[in-house]
């Protein structure tokens, strides 16, 4: 069975918020603290684009065809991630931390899992696939006990 250890580090993260969070209690009594967070302000329409893809019609059928572009929302999530990602890499190298537990939901931890560089990746003891951006700490520290205690 796996414990949320002493200052372990907990990373909840989605596209547009994350929560860095360091257990200052002990595996029996866990007290998540808050270290840092983060939040993306969301660009105006006009920045982003309709999200709607341009449509251009094609000579050959006279049919409207959507032109393949990138969500530039999903692009600024990515980046968003990837920032993140990069921190807890300064953090880790700067040896605030040797664990490391995600928190994310599908899309966020994909993100995370391609950015994260080699040493990330090895202090990463656990990934729980969960959208826990908007709990409080209390709930997110219940759900990661249980998680580790199933595993």
């Amino acid at each position: 069975m796996k414990r949320l250890t002493h200052n372990v580090r907990v990373l909840v993260i989605d596209g547009e918020r994350a929560l860095v969070l360091r257990n200052a209690g002990e595996a029996a009594r866990p007290d998540l603290q808050l270290v840092k967070s983060y939040g993306q302000e969301e660009a105006s329409a006009n920045e982003k684009g309709s999200g709607k893809p341009p449509a251009r019609i094609n000579e050959s059928t006279s049919h409207q065809a959507s032109v393949k572009t990138a969500d530039p929302r999903q692009q600024d999530e990515d980046r968003f991630v990837a920032q993140v990602v990069a921190d807890m890499e300064a953090g880790l190298r700067a040896g605030e931390y040797t664990e490391l537990i995600v928190v994310a939901p599908p899309v966020a931890l994909g993100v995370f899992r391609k950015e994260a560089p080699a040493a990330v990746t090895k202090a990463t003891v656990m990934e729980i696939n969960k959208d826990l951006t908007k709990h409080k700490t209390a709930e997110i520290a219940a759900i990661v006990v249980k998680a580790l205690e199933a595993a």
